[in-house]
């Protein structure tokens, strides 16, 4: 008898209580769901060709368990996870912020269930166009992002090494999910690492991870960075702030595609592709020692740079609107537009801090504003005030006090008793002046 194929999964991991009509509105779709209180211990198994989503219904959830679901997650970075949020004005904190950070999209109830049917089908057939890691959501047309969008897409398929360079907030991570996102190893999953939020001495056990007993307090093994990701795309941001002796382990990883745990002499092969990011020049940090050139050549077989925001023009618009309308689905704003005014100042601003900085600024300017366009104080892009340097200041006050006192004498002939008097100070006062301003008075009769 000829064996039945085995068909991918689909499954929901729904973190919460979903209502009997969500279950069956989904199951009539092929879907699995699968309820898990939002406070309980679980482990998420799945095959490698299984399509696993987790859902986050936040519409009963205690704040105490944001922690909770955040620490699990963290388990399952490669699951991507949508959220329903309770209907109304829903508070933030920085734990809540950060879970929904993480989330493909958000759905506010009551519950659209056609859209989150849509939604699901979209990332089982793997269309990533509306998620955080399509290269749609590399959001602009102007020149300069549509090359950079080119050399994306050619990048993605080749099982190369890339280095994504470019100042801080342009949007390097964003394009390092689209390049696991169009790659061969989209299913699989993505890591994402700042080398340079790490704590030296935790580096290469948070890379590689660590044997029993490797180092005080290793109480158990650990499987690092690179061994969770097996079979997908591990992104390695700030890489020029990797120690140096992690970047001599980086190198085995590209030159073998092997690792060695700490504490451990024996290699074990791992099969990822590395996406590494930095904002500084690594060329200056190879002369100046502080990075392995041999690391350096092989991370930069595929160079991607991302433009800054003030080179790519009416792209400022478009993002900034793009970033409203994100904040208008996820919470209650009277804002849903922008103010001519305000329009062209986010057009004139240099933007150090890039589309991040744009990001919070629009985000801020939502929830500040009491009106339905934002405007140029929402932002807090008003011109600077011009100050008058504090020398300019002191002698324009001097001039203006010489000229008062010579104006005075001479409405009164010189006499020092009536320029006193119409000045109303005393006449040790009017000598004093006199002297201060080098008027001599014999001279001006």
């Amino acid at each position: 008898m000829a064996a039945v194929p085995e068909f991918p999964a689909r499954c929901v991991i729904w973190f919460g209580q979903p209502h009997a009509a969500e279950r069956a509105a989904l199951a009539a779709e092929g879907w699995q769901v699968r309820g898990v209180a939002s406070d309980a211990c679980v482990a998420i198994g799945m095959r490698g060709s299984d399509v696993v989503v987790g859902l986050l219904d936040l519409r009963g959830a205690a704040p105490g368990n944001v922690e909770h679901l955040q620490a699990l997650l963290e388990q399952h970075r490669h699951m991507r996870v949508l959220a329903i949020l309770p209907p109304g004005p829903y508070p933030t904190p920085p734990p809540l912020q950060s879970l929904l950070a993480g989330c493909v999209e958000t759905f506010t109830a009551p519950l659209d269930l056609s859209s989150l049917v849509q939604r699901l089908q979209h990332l089982a057939d793997g269309d990533e166009t509306r998620s955080p890691a399509g290269a749609q959501a590399l959001v602009g047309n102007s020149a300069v992002l549509q090359v950079a969008r080119a050399a994306l897409r050619k990048f993605a398929p080749v099982e190369l090494p890339v280095l994504v360079t470019g100042e801080t907030g342009t949007g390097k991570e964003l394009a390092a999910q689209a390049l696991h996102a169009l790659s061969p190893r989209h299913a699989r999953p993505f890591l994402a690492v700042n080398c340079g939020a790490i704590p030296a001495a935790l580096v290469q056990s948070e890379l590689f991870g660590h044997e029993r007993g490797a180092f005080t307090g290793a109480a158990t093994r650990r499987l690092g960075l690179f061994e969770t990701a097996s079979g997908g795309t591990v992104f390695l941001d700030e890489i020029g702030d990797l120690p140096l002796d992690a970047q001599t382990n980086l190198l085995r990883v590209l030159q073998e595609g092997t690792i060695e745990r700490v504490g451990s002499n024996h290699p074990l092969a791992v099969d990822v592709r590395v996406v590494a990011a930095t904002h500084v020049d690594l060329e200056q940090a190879v002369e100046r020692g502080q990075f392995r050139r041999d690391l350096f050549y092989r991370l930069n077989v595929l160079r991607l740079p991302m433009p800054a925001l003030r080179d790519r023009g009416s792209d400022i618009l478009l993002l900034a609107e793009h970033f409203l309308a994100s904040f208008r689905r996820r919470h209650v704003t009277r804002a849903r537009g922008f103010t001519t005014e305000a329009a062209q100042a986010l057009l004139r601003f240099n933007w150090p801090g890039n589309v991040r900085e744009l990001l919070n600024r629009v985000q801020r300017a939502a929830i500040v504003s009491e009106a339905e366009l934002i405007n140029v104080a929402d932002l807090e892009l008003l011109p600077p005030q011009v100050e008058m340097p504090q020398r300019l200041l002191h002698d324009a006050r001097q001039a203006a006090e010489r000229d008062a006192l010579l104006q005075a004498l001479r409405d009164n002939a010189f006499n020092i008793t009536a320029c006193a008097r119409t000045m109303q100070v005393s006449r040790v006062t009017v000598y004093r002046l006199c002297r201060k301003h080098q008027l001599a008075l014999p001279e001006l009769r």
